[in-house]
C-alpha cells in the first residue's frame, strides 16, 4: 500500500474541517451558511482571492522542507440555500516541482466569511493581510494561476 506521501496531490483541495471557524465569524453578523460538499460549478456567485499558509515539500530528497505563502489562490463559491464552498489551490516546490498542500492560517475563515457577508448585503471592512510578501509571485508554481483562479495572475 502506498504511503500518504506517495499518493498524488490534486491541483486544489476543499477544507470542510474549517467550516466551524467560518461559522463563528458569520454568527457575529447574525448569518449562517452550510458547507456545500459537492464540487460543482452550479454556484450563483464566485470570487477569486488569496489567503496565507505554510506548504511542506513532500519530496524527502528535496532540500526545501517548507515555505510560506501570502498568495495562496482560493476560489469561493456561493450556492442556493445559503451554502458555500471554496477551492484552495496548491503550489509547487521551487526546487523539485513537487506539489504541496498548505496548512492554512486564520486568513481562510476570515476571507470566506468576509465574502459571504458581502454577498449577503452587509457592509464589512476589507480584511488585511499581515505584512507584505517579500518574494514575487511565481505563477509557474501556482496551481491557481494554471486554473485561471489566482487573483495575483497577470
Amino acid at each position: 500500500m502506498p504511503s500518504a506521501k506517495s499518493r498524488p496531490i490534486p491541483q486544489w483541495s476543499m477544507y470542510p474541517g474549517l467550516h466551524e471557524d467560518v461559522l463563528v465569524l458569520l454568527a457575529e453578523a447574525g448569518l449562517h451558511f452550510d458547507f456545500h460538499e459537492a464540487d460543482d460549478e452550479r454556484c450563483i456567485k464566485a470570487y477569486d482571492t488569496n489567503i496565507m499558509g505554510l506548504f511542506t515539500c513532500r519530496n524527502d530528497r528535496c532540500r526545501t522542507n517548507a515555505w510560506t505563502s501570502k498568495r495562496i489562490a482560493i476560489h469561493i463559491r456561493m450556492y442556493r440555500g445559503r451554502k458555500y464552498n471554496a477551492r484552495v489551490y496548491n503550489q509547487r516546490c521551487r526546487e523539485c516541482n513537487q506539489i504541496g498542500k498548505p496548512r492554512l492560517t486564520d486568513s481562510y475563515a476570515e476571507r470566506v466569511a468576509y465574502r459571504l457577508k458581502k454577498w449577503s448585503g452587509l457592509e464589512v471592512e476589507t480584511p488585511k493581510f499581515a505584512g507584505k510578501s517579500k518574494a514575487p509571485h511565481r505563477s509557474e508554481l501556482c496551481e491557481g494561476c494554471k486554473a485561471g483562479h489566482c487573483s495575483s495572475a497577470v
